[in-house]
């Protein structure tokens, strides 16, 4: 979709999910001529853009540690301004890629739910027969995007929770030894980032490859 398209579905999304009805918005969307099929793509987009824009807030962190434990003098207080802002903007960029993962998942549900109801409604033995094996396939490549997604979102607590505690130990001790202690941290969250980044690009990679797949699908 366009981003002027996807920014009217997010916003009757919005309207539709704040009242507790994600199926009347499922429908009123169908009635423009939007099905479950292109809001699935269009979240699984948005999804990876989430992703994308988390792995920048969470390098962002990674570099300012790298800055606090080179600290060579100068103003701390401002050295843990700028890491809790970084620490503020990854758990933000970290949330909404979780709410966009349980949206992928949530209109994929509906339809596939939707996709195995109509079969029931073919006359042809032929072509219930192909649009049956499209629905396993279709599955199946879900079922391993969506892996992909969680297991990359599995990798940003542990992250997470190191930041918050360099945050709050810094913050309690606005002094060099502080700074001592959080460098014998540094070596772990430094793995932890970069092993988050690899999982998600290997999400983001399986994200475009779900997404040309479905958009193969005639």
């Amino acid at each position: 979709m366009k981003k002027q398209t996807r920014l009217c579905t997010s916003l009757l999304a919005l309207t539709f999910i704040l009242s507790g009805c994600e199926s009347m918005y499922y429908s009123a969307m169908e009635k423009v001529g939007v099905h479950k099929r292109d809001i699935l793509i269009d979240r699984v987009e948005e999804t990876k853009d989430s992703q994308q824009e988390s792995q920048e807030e969470f390098q962002s962190a990674l570099e300012r540690v790298t800055a606090l434990i080179d600290f060579k003098g100068g103003d701390l207080q401002d050295t843990y301004n700028a890491l809790n802002d970084d620490y503020q903007s990854s758990l933000e960029a970290a949330n909404e890629v979780s709410k966009n993962i349980d949206k992928v998942e949530e209109v994929a549900e509906a339809l596939f739910e939707e996709w195995s109801e109509e079969l029931e409604q073919y006359k042809s033995a032929s072509l219930k027969r192909q649009s049956s094996e499209k629905l396993v396939n279709t599955k199946r490549q879900f079922s391993a995007l969506l892996r992909s997604m969680r297991n990359a979102e599995s990798k940003m607590e542990p992250v997470l929770s190191s930041l918050n505690d360099n945050v709050l130990y810094l913050k309690h001790n606005l002094n060099a030894q502080a700074v001592s202690e959080i460098k014998g941290e540094f070596t772990n969250l430094k793995r932890d980032i970069q092993q988050l980044m690899n999982d998600m690009n290997k999400s983001i990679a399986e994200s475009n490859k779900f997404i040309a797949q479905m958009n193969s699908v005639n």
